[in-house]
């Protein structure tokens, strides 16, 4: 009888629970029913429906986020009946933490959904459902705030091609509408997001730096050095003890064993640091550029460092196992096998009237005793007039004009009527002869590209000793090219060959295993020794970007058409002639 009465009351509890669960369910079901109607009206409408969404980001056009919900009936992503899924709370933390990237949290309507967040806690506590509208704002929001946050992540906040001309680069993608929908099943917001953030050891360095810069910002920066004489080793003068606590701040100066106005050697030793670390020549004299640089305050070192790190987030996942790299604001070049650098050396970039692009190509062979053929823009500006204007300017400077149709016939200069020539009817190619007195130098080094840039040797040796080195066309120039195509030749080309290469008279081209070259500019990054890094911005492109991240007129989220969610025709610059 009492084993009876135990299986009848199970059975009993078991169908209570039951009929608990099938009426829990159809209530979510309602609630859900009502926030998707919402959320279908607010997608659909074009009159006061569509008032919340006002000021969302359009990052993603209304179609994709229409085709994100129809595929679901409109059923809301991040509530569940009349409750915040835990993801939500998970994507608002991430949000709060935009800014260690350089980015602003405000940018994912972080205080809309907070404002949001605070009213539906605020009716949990009284065991009410917030109102559909707002139960529907709230998706719609948390969803817009995730794409957008992910797609700044992934592919950085701005088109570079919309902020420079030439720039080219080979962003990251990912399918952000399916990596929403398995974060949110598999309860995974937090590490999706991680998983979108650049991979590069360079980044996570220089989010490290933007943590300190901060810190020291929110402590009240550091101290102005007021203007005076220049100061040396063995002076004495009152500006020292705070050129000491500004080189304490900055990290340059780790203790303070002298007190007085004596500039001491321990202050020259971070002094020197403190230049290299700017790419000053690293004397260890407070002179005028030196002061310049120390009373940069900390926020526009920060905001330097922001900048910098959205152009690591337009790289590429890997730049490859073995590749070179070269920094433009930092006139250097580095070889990289697995991830580290194998070889560095100084070079010479293009002027500010004719800069060096950001690009990649790949490397595959070498010129020795190039000719060097003048470009249409140097031959316009610098040679044709001076050809008019000396007779015996090409024989001198071992030019040549040669036929376009057969670069074996030469055209003989004095058949030509100069008085009638200009740049757009020159009768053929003007091309230098090999030899030391080649802009080239003794070997180029070919990763053919749209800007017809290389990298090649120089007979301006002289320029290298120069810190701020922005003296060519738009090419670049090695300081040590016999090292370099050393390297690239590879263990088995015998150093007597590689000699007989660089006195050669003739043009001659060796193919190599292919590498990819990477063109890119950096002005703030930190260095595997921990040292944070800066340099002048030579091509304004700091100033360009950052135009561009605040002048909607550059974002890429008022470059998307919101009706048909294309993006606006880019200008393309196919016309690019480089020279040496």
């Amino acid at each position: 009888m009492f084993k009876m009465l135990k299986t009848t009351i199970v059975i009993l509890c078991f169908w209570v629970a039951t009929v608990c669960a099938e009426q829990v369910s159809s209530v979510v079901a309602l609630f859900d029913q009502q926030t998707s109607e919402r959320i279908e009206g607010v997608l659909q409408s074009r009159g006061p429906m569509s008032a919340p969404l006002v000021g969302v980001s359009r990052l993603f056009s209304h179609e994709e986020i229409f085709k994100l919900y129809q595929q679901r009936e409109f059923l809301p992503i991040w509530i569940d009946g009349w409750q915040l899924k835990p993801e939500a709370l998970t994507l608002l933390d991430s949000l709060r933490g935009a800014g260690a990237h350089g980015l602003c949290s405000n940018d994912y309507l972080l205080a809309e959904l907070e404002g949001l967040l605070r009213i539906q806690m605020d009716f949990a506590r009284h065991n009410l459902p917030l109102a559909p509208d707002n139960r529907a704002v709230l998706d719609l929001f948390l969803s817009q705030a995730f794409l957008t946050f992910a797609t700044h992540l992934v592919e950085g906040q701005v088109d570079p091609a919309l902020a420079h001309v030439d720039w080219r680069s080979r962003r990251r993608k990912a399918d952000l509408i399916k990596l929403l929908e398995y974060a949110i099943e598999n309860h995974r917001v937090s590490q999706v997001l991680e998983d979108l953030i650049p991979p590069h050891e360079e980044y996570q360095r220089l989010l490290d730096a933007l943590s300190k810069y901060q810190t020291i910002s929110a402590h009240g920066g550091w101290p102005e050095i007021p203007a005076g004489p220049t100061i040396r080793q063995g002076d004495r003068d009152e500006r020292v003890p705070l050129l000491r606590t500004l080189l304490m701040k900055t990290g340059d100066l780790e203790s303070v064993i002298a007190t007085d106005d004596d500039y001491d050697q321990q202050t020259r030793a971070a002094i020197s640091t403190f230049q290299v670390r700017h790419g000053l020549v690293d004397d260890g004299v407070v002179g005028p550029k030196t002061l310049e640089l120390l009373n940069v305050s900390v926020e526009e070192r920060i905001r330097q460092i922001e900048l910098n790190l959205e152009r690591w987030r337009w790289m590429p996942k890997s730049f490859g196992e073995r590749h070179i790299r070269v920094n433009v604001a930092d006139f250097s070049l580095q070889v990289f096998e697995d991830g580290e650098a194998v070889m560095q050396m100084a070079v010479i970039v293009g002027t500010q009237y004719r800069k060096t692009p950001v690009f990649s190509a790949r490397m595959t062979y070498l010129e020795f005793a190039p000719y060097w053929t003048v470009p249409p823009t140097i031959l316009r500006e610098d040679k044709l007039p001076k050809i008019k204007s000396h007779p015996d300017y090409l024989e001198e400077k071992h030019f040549r004009i040669i036929s376009r149709e057969s670069r074996n016939i030469t055209i003989d200069p004095l058949e030509i009527d100069w008085e009638m020539v200009e740049a757009s009817n020159f009768p053929g190619l003007l091309r230098m002869d090999p030899g030391p007195w080649n802009p080239l130098g003794r070997v180029k080094f070919m990763f053919p590209n749209r800007f017809n840039v290389y990298l090649h040797d120089t007979n301006q040796r002289y320029l290298f000793d120069n810190n701020t080195r922005s003296f060519s066309s738009g090419c670049i120039r090695v300081k040590s090219p016999q090292m370099l195509a050393s390297y690239l030749l590879g263990r088995n080309f015998g150093s007597g060959k590689l000699q007989e290469l660089f006195e050669a008279t003739a043009p001659e081209q060796i193919s190599i295993k292919p590498l990819t070259v990477h063109i890119q500019y950096w002005t703030a990054w930190v260095d595997r020794d921990g040292l944070v890094n800066f340099r002048p911005d030579i091509y304004f492109r700091d100033l360009d970007l950052d135009v561009a991240l605040t002048e909607p007129a550059y974002r890429v989220i008022d470059q998307l058409q919101v009706s048909a969610g294309t993006r606006l025709a880019k200008n393309e610059n196919n016309g690019l002639r480089r020279g040496p």
